[in-house]
């Protein structure tokens, strides 16, 4: 007498939550508000019905892919785990690498849906800031600019480098952002501003630009 094999013992609920979100993300983006329970069913491998034991609705399905995305603290895990031994060209290439797949996702995400997350914080670009600082301080006196405004250039020119509408024009790699962060389009870098409102003033081709004094450039958020 054959004996029927045991049942798999079903997922807890907070599994179940993180599956169906991860298999959520990729129809999101290709199927925006539109796709179905059932496309995301077939996604994951389940009943139509399990997703609501998981979740009340459809919406509320969305709002926990969308909280994944925007939540700050795995992309900043993955930040802190850049080794501040390499080389500082290597290091500036992989914050620039993290912080393009956090774009670009996002960003895909919030073109299909709409925006339906927080703001960022001050508290979180702080948080940045720190994270950077401590990335890039065995280089610290090698830089023409204080910590503070290395993270902001670096989140600048990589958010601008990631949203097609204002690249307008061609795709620039990770390398070639690094090499623009940290040299600029002359080869030489470029002291920050003096004081609120000053004008950039380029180096001399003659010589290295001497490290600007911290205490002059302004405080940033």
């Amino acid at each position: 007498m054959s004996t029927k094999p045991p049942r798999a013992k079903p997922l807890p609920v907070e599994d179940r939550r993180a599956m169906l979100i991860e298999a959520t993300l990729p129809l999101l983006l290709e199927h925006g508000n539109a796709v179905t329970t059932r496309q995301i069913a077939d996604r994951a491998g389940i009943a139509e019905g399990t997703i609501f034991r998981a979740f009340d609705s459809k919406d509320d399905l969305i709002d926990a892919v969308v909280a994944r995305q925007v939540d700050p603290e795995p992309f900043r895990r993955r930040l802190r785990g850049i080794d501040t031994t390499l080389p500082l060209e290597q290091r500036i290439t992989a914050i620039v690498a993290l912080m393009r797949d956090r774009f670009t996702t996002v960003f895909s995400l919030m073109s299909v849906i709409g925006h339906r997350g927080p703001h960022p914080s001050d508290d979180s670009r702080r948080e940045f800031s720190e994270i950077i600082a401590r990335i890039l301080a065995p280089d610290l006196d090698r830089l023409t600019v204080t910590a503070d405004r290395a993270a902001q250039v670096i989140r600048m020119l990589t958010l601008a480098a990631s949203v097609p509408h204002v690249r307008n024009g061609p795709e620039f790699d990770d390398a070639e952002i690094a090499a623009l962060i940290l040299h600029g389009i002359d080869g030489f870098p470029v002291p920050g501003p003096t004081a609120p409102g000053s004008p950039l003033v380029a180096s001399p081709r003659t010589a290295p630009a001497p490290a600007a004094d911290s205490t002059l450039i302004p405080a940033l958020p």
